[in-house]
């Protein structure tokens, strides 16, 4: 065998495992969406946003007044999260539940992912489909988001709610040169997806949960199936998210907002969250009033979720009334 049989070969190999991984990989996606747990109770409806369509959702009476959750950001994360609780406050309130671009049934574009994009999104949400100043409630990763969008439009914002936010020293990390080349890595086709879906496997989420998020360390098998569809819908595209958070360009520095925003600020936290995190958080501003939601982690809507909407309604000071 000649030199250019021996290459020719070893090209056809090569193209033979690529071809392979590919189809696996679209096997791996259509699994994982095929029976589409994150419809349930979804009354969707679009937003039409400059980088994509926003999937959203909404509950109660319009003329109540407007509450907007925001759920975690994570390339698995939507406004599935708030599942447990919507009913509940839209007996108050009329509820927005939002899936932020990049996750769940909103659009997913090939973009690099910034907190200022996100900010832009929350403050056009609330100035085209919402129309008038709003309660917010933010979770985990996106505390910062809603921090700088009512920084920046403070006009749109009533009391700001902010659930086992992520740190003020996290929020401010900034993108090294590792991660530009762990970006790269991850866009690049047919590998980078494989190792996208390496990374949001079914048992790596559940291991990542457990460990991380439920304060048992048991994953309810609803959220965990939600969060695995999550990863998955819209293919490939959803590693664009991914590679964002993991390479930290979806960070903001948050201090100075912190410190000068007026409005009523919360902080509701469960019980592994770290206090030095409150502290933060209250050292810049002391007006800052926090909650310990027992027996939960970080996602208390998930695990107490009548607690949790029990103390959000003492916070946003509304009459618990029965219809």
């Amino acid at each position: 065998m000649n030199k250019w049989q021996k290459l020719g070969l070893a090209a056809g190999m090569g193209t033979a495992v690529i071809t392979t991984t590919h189809i696996i990989n679209k096997f791996i996606f259509k699994s994982a969406t095929i029976n589409n747990y994150t419809y349930v109770n979804m009354s969707e409806k679009k937003y039409n946003w400059k980088f994509g369509s926003i999937a959203y959702s909404t509950y109660g009476n319009e003329s109540d007044s407007p509450l907007l959750l925001v759920h975690d950001l994570n390339s698995y994360s939507s406004g599935y999260e708030w599942n447990n609780v919507v009913e509940r406050f839209s007996v108050n309130h009329h509820v927005y539940v939002i899936d932020l671009l990049g996750c769940g049934h909103s659009d997913k574009p090939h973009i690099t992912y910034t907190t200022y994009m996100y900010i832009q999104l929350i403050n056009d949400f609330i100035t085209n489909i919402i129309g008038k100043p709003t309660d917010i409630i933010a979770t985990g990763n996106s505390a910062p988001v809603a921090i700088g969008a009512a920084y920046t439009k403070n006009s749109l914002y009533k009391n700001i709610l902010l659930i086992n936010p992520e740190s003020i020293s996290m929020a401010k990390v900034v993108p090294g040169k590792r991660s530009n080349i762990r970006r790269k890595l991850l866009s690049i086709p047919v590998i980078g997806t494989t190792i996208y879906n390496i990374c949001v496997r079914k048992d790596r989420l559940n291991k990542i949960l457990a460990n991380k998020v439920f304060s048992d360390h048991l994953v309810p098998v609803d959220y965990l199936n939600s969060c695995h569809e999550n990863a998955h819908i819209a293919g490939a595209s959803s590693k664009y998210l991914f590679s964002s958070t993991e390479c930290h360009y979806t960070t903001v520095s948050i201090a100075k907002a912190v410190k000068e925003l007026n409005n009523c600020i919360y902080i509701l936290y469960g019980d592994d969250f770290d206090i030095e995190t409150i502290n933060e958080y209250t050292s810049l501003n002391s007006a800052i009033e926090t909650v310990h939601i027992k027996h939960s982690g970080l996602l208390p809507q998930v695990e107490q979720p009548e607690e949790l909407v029990k103390q959000c309604e003492i916070l946003l000071f509304s009459e618990v009334t029965d219809k």
